[in-house]
């Protein structure tokens, strides 16, 4: 079939991200020697520079990788807790009944930087000035921005200027809005590398010395120091109309560190796939495998009705079981066991029918009566129902509060020529969520909008508690090996594009491209994520590509449709491996800056 890029191919290796800039510097560290590793976080310090109303360096990170000298497959947990001051009561005191989805009470603490800097002393084999000269490089003599960054801004100008006085700063240098594909310069921020990079060299000439000593930099020294001064002497407008201060200090970032955990795993058809933990939204990926598993998808079209209808239908009960079960395992019980055993899905399928559900149905596991019951009358209550025909609330689509447009996320993948494999999804701290602190040259996270303020819930906002994230890279093995690495931006819709990729390689033989190709869809059925926790009942967003005679089929089956254009729905990146050491990739030609490089 045409697609609208080729796969690339190639034995040395391949790297593919959000933005060419990335792919192009991970590449280059590929190029001299580095490993997967080292490519990963020299594209992924670009990102924050070159996508910053996608992500920021306030952000956080989880990324799934194999390492070919350790034999492993483990999860890098790169998302910040609550600070130590993000009680109930704290958040009540302010009138709120939910968590702002901008400003300062939303931050937790900065995951990302810890996340990288401990990957890259663990597995990689370069230095700290290795992975931050390409991010410094784009900071201090700029890159083209994007169209869509400067519509943005240009979206954000007067509250910017009204409310957030230290972003129009930098975002609208003499007080205009960036020109799209004009070169663009953070300098605060390539100063804040340059000096996290000078007390490295100048703690040590070791290595791994030196990229402690950046992580003390960062957690235990100026970086932490001017977090803790803005959020305590700022008063930020937020979305709920109202200003706040921070409630993140200098402690908080002190006494947190990024950490590795074994990976949760479902064995489907040849492959076994593996995501993170009940913390982020993985568990759906394979909860919606082990429901469609003994559906016959490969005889139905890639693009057929069947196909999206069946799909959709897994989703929207997996969905309903993350609201009523996911949240942080080192402070609730998740019972992951039950929610991807056959038996109760095979319970659960029993619900799926010719006609489209509109109704959010958790399932019901013995010892979570009382927790189920508590989630949906928080839902009823909080949760409030829009139009199926209106905007989408993916965040790079939403038409949103004019205080607040919301930001994304980012994405790489980076397979190397030893076979050492990652796949990540940085995102957090983008440029929309939380004024610019000067010195610095960027703004913190929003991640705790989504905890809720009611008490007994999995995601009851606790002090040390990390939010029950939207991010979700994914790594497969195929009859045992590491073969494919794949992810992609999209809060809520991270995990439904992700299914329809995977699927459509795994049932259908599409190559990487061609998956990524095909027109995509996703439903809006279950609460968003984020702030202010809307959901559309029995909604499915359909790209025109899919053809009038598809889109009504889906209508008669009682689906909500929202059509929308082509091309406008999703974000893939993926690389895979075959036994001989043959590398694939391939990147979305959707929002036009995705690319996969390799050779």
């Amino acid at each position: 079939m045409f697609t609208t890029r080729p796969e690339i191919l190639g034995s040395f290796g391949v790297v593919t991200s959000t933005h060419w800039l990335a792919s192009a510097s991970g590449m280059s560290l590929l190029e001299r020697g580095g490993n997967a590793f080292d490519a990963c976080v020299a594209a992924g310090f670009v990102l924050q520079v070159v996508e910053p109303h996608l992500v920021g360096p306030a952000g956080e990170v989880p990324a799934i990788f194999y390492s070919q000298r350790s034999g492993r497959l483990q999860v890098l947990c790169g998302q910040g807790t609550t600070p130590a001051a993000a009680t109930l009561e704290r958040y009540r005191a302010e009138g709120l009944s939910l968590i702002p989805g901008n400003g300062l009470l939303a931050t937790v603490i900065p995951g990302a930087f810890d996340a990288w800097m401990l990957l890259l002393r663990d597995h990689g084999t370069m230095r700290v000035r290795d992975v931050l000269e390409p991010a410094i490089y784009y900071a201090e003599h700029g890159h083209a921005l994007m169209p869509r960054i400067s519509n943005t801004i240009a979206g954000l100008k007067e509250f910017f200027e009204t409310h957030w006085p230290t972003t129009a700063e930098l975002y609208l240098p003499g007080g205009g809005v960036p020109q799209a594909r004009k070169l663009f310069r953070n300098p605060a921020l390539a100063r804040t590398w340059r000096r996290v990079l000078e007390e490295a060299e100048l703690a040590s000439g070791d290595r791994d010395r030196q990229i402690d000593a950046a992580r003390d930099a960062f957690y235990r020294g100026f970086v932490a120091e001017a977090i803790d001064r803005f959020a305590r002497g700022t008063e930020a407008m937020d979305e709920s109309g109202a200003r706040h201060r921070g409630i993140i200090t200098a402690d908080d970032l002190a006494g947190w560190s990024a950490s590795y955990e074994a990976p949760v795993t479902y064995d489907y058809h040849g492959y076994t796939v593996a995501k993170a933990g009940p913390w982020s939204q993985g568990p759906v990926f394979l909860q919606t495998l082990a429901l469609l598993r003994d559906m016959d998808l490969a005889s139905t079209g890639p693009g057929s009705p069947e196909f999206v209808h069946r799909l959709t239908e897994a989703m929207k009960l997996a969905f309903a079981d993350r609201e009523a079960y996911y949240g942080d395992p080192a402070f609730v019980d998740v019972p992951l066991e039950q929610l991807l055993s056959d038996d109760y899905n095979a319970r659960r399928r029993a619900l799926i029918g010719e006609r489209a559900s509109h109704e959010l149905l958790p399932g019901r596991i013995p010892g979570f009566e009382a927790q189920v019951a508590r989630v949906m009358d928080t839902l009823a209550r909080l949760s409030p129902i829009t139009e199926a025909g209106g905007a989408t609330s993916e965040p790079t689509m939403a038409d949103m509060r004019a205080s607040a447009k919301r930001g994304d996320t980012t994405h790489v993948d980076v397979i190397d020529r030893w076979g050492n494999m990652i796949s990540a999804t940085p995102s957090g701290g983008w440029f929309q969520s939380s004024p610019v602190i000067p010195e610095l040259g960027f703004g913190l996270n929003t991640r705790a909008q989504m905890f809720w303020l009611e008490e007994g819930l999995p995601c009851t906002l606790a002090p040390g508690k990390r939010p029950r994230t939207t991010l979700t890279p994914t790594l497969a093995l195929r009859h045992g090996e590491p073969c494919l690495a794949f992810g992609t931006p999209g809060g809520d819709q991270q995990e439904q594009w992700q299914l329809l990729f995977f699927l459509r390689h795994a049932h259908h033989g599409l190559n990487l491209q061609e998956a990524i190709d095909l027109p995509m869809s996703h439903t809006m059925h279950f609460p968003t994520s984020f702030y202010p926790r809307d959901r559309k009942p029995g909604h499915l967003a359909l790209e025109a590509s899919f053809g009038a005679e598809t889109i009504e089929a889906l209508r008669r089956r009682g689906h909500r449709i929202e059509e929308v254009p082509a091309w406008s729905v999703g974000r893939l990146t993926a690389a895979s491996r075959d036994p001989d050491g043959l590398l694939h990739a391939a990147a979305t030609p959707r929002l036009m800056q995705a690319y996969a490089v390799g050779r």
